[in-house]
């Protein structure tokens, strides 16, 4: 028979013990720390991560993606585990703030610095113009390509959705700048099929006081004054109008900069006959361009016979005995 005057006995935890126990694990959970947590509850706005905390963290949709994200089921999934990236402290509610786009952002980062190192032409579509150049996405950063450095005869207005070869210029992480040139693209292209000393064919597409651009095959190359004639040119002008076909050799390639420059000057076949009769030298181009060639070859001829050989550095080498032991370059 059971005494109905035993006092009973509570077993288990209150909230006080529980808190207390938790008080004992000294978490770490600092802003910058990348850690492991699991998906519980999604959210219109965010979702809620279990990362071992006191209370569960919590991410809002604006920072589950580098892209932009509509809803959190288009990244992350109930119960999912994966990386997330602690943004901020714990607000008044104990509560951290967590990002997978900090994430995805100093990996992109690292993956453009890598393709610049590595000289790399990337493809991208363009999604916005401004007065300034148009924008695009490598990796997901926003990359602004300058106007001076697109390269196309149509209106920036109509790039938008136009898949275009860029090169790098400017990769800085810090300052946030991420610039690419479409010209340099093209032109790098067209440099592996072109040669110092090549005589093109070109249209003019622009003039300016200081010489005349040429396209030549999709690329611009600079004709400049001082390499139209021997003759002194006030303007070039006076020599070439808009839209004139014109037969120039390249006399320079620079792929760092994406720059061709051309030269009539060394296709005249006597002083000044740019101005006089330009149909002449167009008509000897290729014989004078054959006659520059062989005047560079044989100035470097020159040049190199000129050049002393350097005396060879003999090197003492001592001799390591045979049943001398080396040292293990890997620690067993």
């Amino acid at each position: 028979m059971v005494n109905q005057d035993t006092p009973t006995v509570e077993i288990g935890f209150t909230h006080e013990d529980f808190a207390a126990l938790l008080d004992k694990y000294d978490y770490h959970f600092s802003p910058g720390d990348v850690v492991a947590g699991t998906v519980f509850s999604l959210e219109p706005r965010g979702a809620l991560i279990d990362i071992g905390a006191k209370t569960a963290a919590y991410i809002p949709i604006q920072e589950m993606s580098i892209n932009r994200v509509d809803s959190p089921e288009e990244v992350l999934a109930q119960n999912e585990t994966r990386e997330f990236f602690i943004l901020a402290d714990e607000n008044e509610d104990g509560q951290l703030t967590l990002s997978i786009r900090r994430i995805e952002y100093m990996r992109a980062w690292e993956r453009v610095r890598q393709l610049q190192a590595e000289d790399a032409t990337v493809r991208s579509l363009v999604f916005a113009t401004n007065r300034g150049g148009a924008l695009v996405r490598i990796e997901g950063l926003r990359g602004f390509i300058p106007g001076s450095h697109i390269s196309t005869r149509k209106p920036k207005e109509d790039l938008v959705g136009e898949e275009l070869p860029l090169k790098f210029l400017e990769v800085d992480e810090e300052r946030n700048r991420l610039v690419l040139s479409h010209r340099r693209a093209l032109v790098e292209r067209k440099m592996n099929r072109l040669e110092v000393g090549e005589v093109v064919i070109g249209t003019v597409r622009g003039i300016k006081p200081y010489g005349a651009f040429i396209d030549i095959g999709g690329v611009s190359g600079l004709l400049h004054i001082s390499e139209i004639s021997h003759d002194h040119i006030d303007t070039p002008h006076s020599v070439f109008n808009v839209n004139d076909e014109v037969k120039v050799m390249i006399i320079d390639l620079d792929a760092e900069r994406g720059r061709i420059s051309l030269s009539t000057k060394q296709l005249e076949p006597e002083p000044g006959d740019m101005v006089k009769n330009k149909e002449v030298v167009y008509e000897k181009a290729e014989e004078m361009a054959a006659r520059y060639r062989e005047q560079v070859l044989a100035q470097k001829e020159t040049k190199s016979m000129t050049l002393e050989p350097e005396e060879p550095v003999a090197e003492a080498v001592e001799e390591i005995p045979v049943e001398e032991e080396l040292p293990a370059a890997i620690e067993e």
